[in-house]
């Protein structure tokens, strides 16, 4: 076992859930082998064609990941691995949200302008043929139109993309949301939290709701406040000192200020903690990946890691 592997108890949680071929369009390599590498390339940010020959040919380990960014499959094995946790109490629903700027290389430039073919394509599942995957459902992935399409965007930063998550009480992501660098805070908000879905073991709908959210000055935005106070989730965000201003200024038609809650934005630190921990992988420190969907799938193999190993 080399460092930074799974060990037999993370791969036995893994097991059961990971897709399986069907025999069909050939055999795949043997899954361990595969994943024991693309956690190496996150953790260390290496080339692709520089991996470690122990995890067999480098093409294999990339086109997995490619595959698995594309049909959501990172995505459920992140919210199994919650599901699991969330069934024996270990998830503390204290959420915040927060987001995080990545510069990225200059490989990370000069992906196709027009959108590629979906994931299925390969190995005939276009053309009717069932696909590998019995578990991921085809579909195509996200992205193409030029850098902006691809989550990447020239601003004060440089060439940058930003993370956006939200994270519970023992700083371990619940969503990931990936947008150009310069898109505003509170414009993803909504999309952070609609992305919060863990699902239930037994019978039952997945849980979407957070006990109470806390947020920084750039989510105190009006339609903010009034999609929590629709959702009844309550919040703690400090309020911007223009708007305090403002509403001071109306006198009795500026409206009572809106509640908070000192204790509990102590605990947004909970966010910060949760960005660092992602930012210990160097493929997601610095975006190298070209298409959007593929990083999305690095930074949520990263978060998978911070599940099993937390």
């Amino acid at each position: 076992m080399g460092r930074g592997d799974l060990t037999d108890a993370e791969w036995e949680r893994l097991r059961p859930f990971l897709p399986v071929s069907n025999r069909r369009c050939g055999r795949w390599r043997d899954h361990q082998q595969v994943i024991d590498g693309i956690p190496h390339r996150v953790r260390t940010g290496v080339h692709w064609r520089d991996l470690p020959e122990r995890f067999g040919p480098w093409k294999t380990v990339y086109e997995r990941h490619r595959l698995w960014s594309a049909d959501g499959t990172w995505a459920r094995l992140l919210q199994q691995v919650q599901a699991e946790a969330d069934a024996v109490g270990d998830i503390d629903w204290d959420v915040s949200v927060d987001s995080t700027v990545v510069r990225a290389h200059q490989h990370a430039a000069g992906a196709r302008t027009d959108r590629p073919p979906g994931p299925g394509l390969k190995g005939g599942r276009g053309r009717g043929t069932p696909g590998r995957d019995a578990v991921a459902e085809p579909r195509r992935p996200p992205g193409g139109g030029g850098a902006g399409g691809e989550g990447l965007c020239r601003s004060r930063g440089g060439f940058t993309t930003k993370v956006r998550l939200s994270a519970g009480g023992r700083c371990r992501p619940l969503s990931l949301v990936l947008t150009p660098g310069q898109r505003a805070d509170c414009t993803q908000f909504e999309r952070v939290l609609e992305k919060i879905r863990v699902p239930r073991t037994g019978p039952g709908r997945p849980r979407t709701t957070p006990d109470s959210l806390a947020a920084d000055k750039a989510y105190s935005y009006g339609p903010c406040r009034e999609y929590l106070r629709r959702r009844g989730i309550p919040h703690a965000i400090p309020q911007k000192t223009d708007s305090r201003a403002a509403r001071l200024r109306k006198g009795s038609h500026g409206g009572r200020p809106p509640g908070f809650n000192e204790e509990r934005y102590r605990k947004r630190n909970t966010i910060e903690r949760a960005i660092n921990k992602l930012k210990h992988a160097r493929a997601v420190a610095t975006r190298y990946d070209k298409r959007g969907y593929v990083y999305l799938g690095t930074v949520t193999a990263a978060a998978l890691l911070i599940w099993l190993r937390t």
